[in-house]
């Protein structure tokens, strides 16, 4: 399994295999931001929505292949203000339903953060679904510290009301 980072060509030549990956994790439960089913306009959409920030430096997309397929994909949102150019928000981590449980998010998360100690970033945040999933364990067992959450934050995929729940994470210089 390889982890890269896209360039804007690259990312541009992916769409379809990332709005693939987006469905199926949405489909499959994943709380990303959409309701299932999730119609293939819009997952092609929202990938194509990013192009402009993933030019202009603010957003940072990683993709795990395996066998030349996307099986999972990170992104890495920084922060343009002043006075918050040491951090950066953690969106999106999806790994494809038939590919977890491989440390494949693991990888992702890795280097993830190794970009982001390379581009001086001190503090990572994100936030995830609060529930069944694992999310839990899984940031905690690689360093992020959880934060609180907030009832009825978003909708899960099948529409119901769920809390969130936020994760921190200081990086060391390494």
């Amino acid at each position: 399994m390889q982890i890269e980072l896209l360039s804007a060509a690259a990312f541009a030549d992916a769409h379809d295999e990332l709005a693939n990956l987006l469905r199926s994790c949405v489909d499959g439960g994943g709380s990303l931001g959409f309701l299932s089913p999730l119609p293939p306009s819009d997952a092609i959409d929202y990938w194509r929505s990013l192009a402009p920030q993933i030019q202009s430096g603010v957003l940072a997309v990683f993709i795990a292949r395996e066998e030349s397929r996307i099986v999972g994909s990170a992104q890495i949102a920084f922060v343009s203000k002043p006075s918050g150019r040491h951090r950066a928000e953690v969106l999106k981590l999806m790994v494809h339903p038939s590919h977890r449980r491989r440390g494949i998010a693991a990888r992702l998360m890795s280097e993830l953060e190794r970009h982001a100690r390379a581009r001086s970033i001190r503090l990572l945040y994100l936030d995830t679904a609060e529930g069944p999933s694992g999310a839990r364990d899984f940031y905690e067992t690689i360093g992020y510290t959880y934060a609180g959450g907030i009832p009825d934050y978003a909708l899960d995929p099948d529409g119901r009301p769920a809390k969130n729940a936020i994760y921190f994470k200081l990086l060391s210089a390494r």
